[in-house]
């Protein structure tokens, strides 16, 4: 049952991406058409930073399926860590795209260029539905996974800048201010910007190995050294597998009344309260020779 369950979740994601890439493509197209059109810059720039984010997703939908593939002899794991690498792909595309916003935005803030405004609101407007649709698609994986929490937090980012033409195109339509279409930029990058930091610190720290910000060591640690017969603990690592995924492994030093039971009551531990999936683990007897590498 819990097998069914986990192909149907994973269909429903597969069919998530699916969507998403061609309703954005679709919509990518009419952007540039209008933008052309309406001799809007902004639409085309738009254009240009949505076809970055369908790359992304491709990509991120790449990795779901690239995390499935089976150990090999020279990929042991399989490659699940491909869902790390490309979440930290797909952040530094969205900074690249802020980079590239908020150049534009600063070097049209004096600009006179006379832009049709009522064909900028109308696909401006579309684009806050498909922007935000294709977040909604994702929003529940968003929690477990930066890998998705990344493709989601692209379309969040893609709606509030979409939101941001639709305010500056009405502006301009009554006022003729056109400036307020590279304020309204600006403002959108910096919040762009400080969201995907934080996703890029979580993406680099799982690349170099780091503790998942989910788990809290002291309290793995705690766990391990308040069973049964444990003396000591050493060689406690704890890492992420892949972007859903947490491995650890131990040398746990035990007294002589210990039984192979503690064995599978710790992995099953570790599973059920702190969602480490991968546990590795190494009795030693008090007394014997300690490890030649051991660290605390």
């Amino acid at each position: 049952m819990s097998h069914h369950h986990h192909d149907h979740h994973e269909n429903n994601l597969s069919n998530a991406f699916k969507i998403g890439i061609i309703i954005n493509i679709g919509f990518i197209i009419a952007e540039v058409v209008y933008g052309y059109m309406s001799n809007s810059l902004a639409l085309l720039a738009d254009a240009g930073h949505n076809f970055g984010d369908v790359i992304a997703l491709i990509f991120s939908w790449i990795a779901i399926y690239l995390a499935k593939t089976k150990p090999t002899y020279k990929f042991t794991y399989g490659l699940k860590r491909s869902t790390i690498l490309i979440a930290l792909f797909n952040t530094l595309i969205i900074l690249l795209a802020a980079v590239f916003i908020g150049w534009e935005a600063i070097s049209r803030v004096k600009g006179t260029v006379a832009v049709y405004s009522n064909n900028v609101i109308i696909i401006a407007t579309i684009g806050i539905f498909i922007n935000g649709f294709t977040a909604w698609l994702f929003v529940k994986d968003r929690g477990h996974d930066i890998n998705i929490k990344s493709t989601f937090l692209h379309f969040v980012a893609d709606a509030l800048v979409s939101a941001g033409v639709v305010v500056a195109g009405v502006i301009m339509l009554y006022t003729n201010y056109y400036w307020v279409d590279s304020v309204a930029s600006i403002l959108i990058v910096v919040v762009i910007t400080y969201s995907s930091i934080n996703l890029l610190i979580e993406a680099v720290n799982l690349a170099l190995d780091g503790v998942p910000k989910q788990i809290e060591l002291d309290k793995v640690h705690a766990y391990l050294s308040g069973q049964q017969g444990v003396e000591s603990i050493h060689d406690l690592h704890v890492w992420g597998l892949s972007t859903t995924e947490v491995a650890l492994t131990a040398h746990l030093v035990v007294d002589d009344t210990v039984s192979d039971e503690l064995l599978d009551h710790v992995v099953n531990g570790l599973h059920d309260q702190f969602g480490i999936e991968h546990s590795t683990i190494q009795m030693d007897k008090s007394g014997s020779d300690p490890c030649f590498c051991a660290c605390n």
